[in-house]
């Protein structure tokens, strides 16, 4: 039971940061403003960690690959911790190579609830108020996403059902990974 609740803990405290990391890797990708409370809140917590890897990797495409770096890390070292406190295996360098491709899952795991939770907020507020301050940022970075499918979808009765299809996509996306990874690696069901 303590080894349950310590690796919800280490859970939601890595996931968390995991979880910033990734939305100011957006948030840059996408050009969203940052001059607002959520963009300072994400600077906030991940400025500490991200500003020294800044030094050593550099961002490229467009991408900010110090955060996404800093994601994956993130991931791996929870991964990592789970391993030893479950006593499975040690830590051989077979299974250092494991929790690292355990590791890309579980950040685009995340990167996947990131994305279903901006395109939920920006439907909800070009409904309800799309005048609102953090309408910009969240509109800002589905719209990347959204794009392909406008293209595609059209309005019905003035109604823009692109969100719901990028939804059913994500949704499959996940049940996909979710596959891989168990047929993959099955020791590692996180």
């Amino acid at each position: 039971m303590f080894a349950q609740l310590l690796y919800q803990i280490l859970d939601w405290i890595f996931g968390f940061f995991t979880l910033a990391l990734l939305a100011r890797c957006f948030m840059q990708w996408a050009r969203a403003p940052f001059r607002n409370p959520l963009g300072e809140f994400i600077f906030a917590v991940t400025d500490w960690a991200v500003k020294p890897a800044r030094r050593l990797i550099p961002s490229a495409f467009g991408w900010d690959l110090p955060s996404l770096t800093l994601a994956w890390l993130t991931q791996a070292l929870l991964h990592a911790l789970m391993m030893l406190f479950s006593g499975s295996g040690g830590f051989m360098l077979t299974a250092i190579g494991w929790v690292a491709v355990v590791a890309v899952f579980a950040v685009v795991r995340i990167a996947i609830y990131l994305l279903i939770g901006v395109v939920i907020v920006s439907a909800l507020l070009s409904w309800v108020n799309p005048y609102a301050p953090l309408a910009p940022i969240f509109d800002a970075i589905a719209r990347p996403f959204l794009r392909p499918l406008r293209r595609v979808i059209p309005l019905i009765g003035g109604v823009d059902l692109s969100p719901l299809a990028l939804l059913l996509l994500l949704q499959i996306l996940l049940t996909v990974l979710a596959s891989a990874q168990r047929s993959l690696f099955p020791l590692f069901l996180g």
